[in-house]
């Protein structure tokens, strides 16, 4: 299994009680919909995979994990900080309808008064929010992914169009 025949689920985040349970944190925002019997967890730049005993989902993008041959705190300990991937032919299909502001990444941004921004580099969620992070001429852009700043999103040109409120590109700018 290499990299590229695989896709990053989350990580390791610690060890629990004394048997080798982990906690898995995931970074995959549908890992309820992963089907798990073996995971690849990288380690020295290799994908070495763990047969999963037990695993128990959890609402918080965690999952406690008992892997087969994992049964003391020793040999679940040196897989705390490690990547976890599974095969790609396991990624769950999303319904084409779904769209997420995630996927909005790529997407070059024109705004009303300024035009052409730049492409969003990332999108961030916040408590109350999701923030579009844009590189405009090498500099950061960051606004609030909100219904009142959006005017239109082509999906074919990649493009969104936005009404930032007025000063904030001029912030960037100076």
């Amino acid at each position: 299994m290499t990299m590229e025949e695989s896709f990053y689920i989350g990580y390791i985040s610690k060890t629990r009680g004394l048997k080798g349970e982990v906690q898995l944190f995931f970074e995959f925002e549908d890992y309820e919909d992963l089907e798990f019997d073996v995971v690849f967890v990288e380690v020295n730049k290799k994908l070495v995979p763990y047969f999963i005993d037990t695993i128990k989902l959890h609402n918080n993008s965690t999952a406690y994990v008992y892997f087969e041959d994992v049964d003391h705190i020793d040999k679940a300990q040196i897989l705390v900080r490690k990547k976890v991937y599974l095969p790609n032919d396991k990624m769950p299909v999303r319904d084409p309808d779904d769209f997420r502001y995630t996927d909005l990444i790529g997407y070059l941004v024109i705004d009303e008064q300024h035009g052409e921004l730049g492409e969003i580099k990332d999108v961030t969620e916040m408590p109350q929010q999701f923030i579009a992070t844009v590189d405009m001429d090498g500099k950061e852009l960051m606004f609030p992914l909100s219904d009142d700043l959006i005017l239109g999103i082509d999906q074919e040109e990649k493009v969104i169009e936005v009404e930032l409120p007025e000063g904030l590109v001029d912030l960037y700018k100076e």
